[in-house]
């Protein structure tokens, strides 16, 4: 459990950490050399890149601010559960009645628990399940677009071609080695770094919310899964997906704002 507890403190601390980096790159970095104007005016280039940045980037904190301003568990109960001395340390939670459960790590009783996110540091239910589903499209997106204007900027300014497939392929090894034998600046070292960090971000965020979306429409969630449980009386999947998104989905795809209310009968749904 120490190192659950561990992982809980440092992942929203990376995950600020690469969200400041990130900043830092873009308007310091990538906009100057990449969208040059040799007059002090800026280039429409510059003002539709830097939109769509900052586009992407407040939904992406908006949302995630947003999962921990609405977590999932439940108002009414205030009794946290003993866990027995032989429990193990790698089940974070335990399965109640009602479809809730008692997250060992949040010491609070979750409403129909999907998982515990690390980065948000809370539990993802069906309340805050639409913040975390935008928040994984958003981080996604906000970090392979970085990918993409970060080769560019190697491109730019230190001639790199990526014409090959290889080049990016072998451009971790190439630099680090290159790095250690001072024939690589710290600069280049780190932005080949970042590049790589983004497609692993965006990528895995983009497999969670295909996954989550998935299981959304069927009405099931991951803690049932991992149980083996079959959701009885399924809902069709446009309304499983209106349960989550609600019927302003449109504009909660664009803002960060809340698009349904919880139902007042919710802790006594099926899990």
């Amino acid at each position: 459990m120490f190192k659950l507890r561990l992982l809980n403190a440092v992942a929203p601390a990376y995950f600020f950490a690469a969200t400041v980096v990130t900043f830092a790159l873009h308007f310091c970095f990538f906009v100057p050399t990449i969208f040059q104007t040799p007059g002090a005016r800026l280039s429409p280039d510059t003002v539709l890149h830097t939109a769509i940045f900052l586009f992407l980037m407040l939904n992406a904190l908006g949302n995630y601010t947003m999962t921990i301003r609405h977590p999932a568990e439940s108002a009414s109960e205030n009794v946290i559960p003993v866990c027995s001395p032989d429990c193990p340390d790698r089940v974070d939670a335990h399965y109640l009645l009602n479809g809730r459960h008692f997250c060992k790590l949040c010491k609070k009783v979750i409403l129909r628990r999907d998982h515990h996110c690390f980065f948000t540091g809370n539990c993802i239910g069906n309340r805050n399940m639409r913040y975390f589903i935008m928040f994984c499209i958003y981080t996604s997106c906000t970090c392979l677009y970085s990918l993409v204007l970060g080769v560019a900027y190697l491109t730019v300014e230190y001639s790199i071609s990526f014409e090959n497939p290889l080049t990016f392929l072998t451009l971790l090894p190439l630099s680090t080695g290159y790095f250690f034998l001072g024939a690589v600046s710290g600069l280049q070292f780190f932005l080949v770094l970042m590049l790589y960090v983004w497609l692993g971000i965006g990528l895995t965020c983009a497999g969670f919310c295909c996954q989550q979306v998935l299981l959304v429409a069927r009405g099931q969630t991951w803690c049932q899964l991992r149980r083996g449980q079959l959701v009885e009386a399924r809902a069709p999947w446009r309304a499983n997906l209106s349960d989550v998104f609600g019927t302003r989905w449109a504009l909660g795809f664009f803002l960060p704002v809340r698009t349904v209310e919880a139902p007042p009968g919710d802790a006594h749904k099926h899990d």
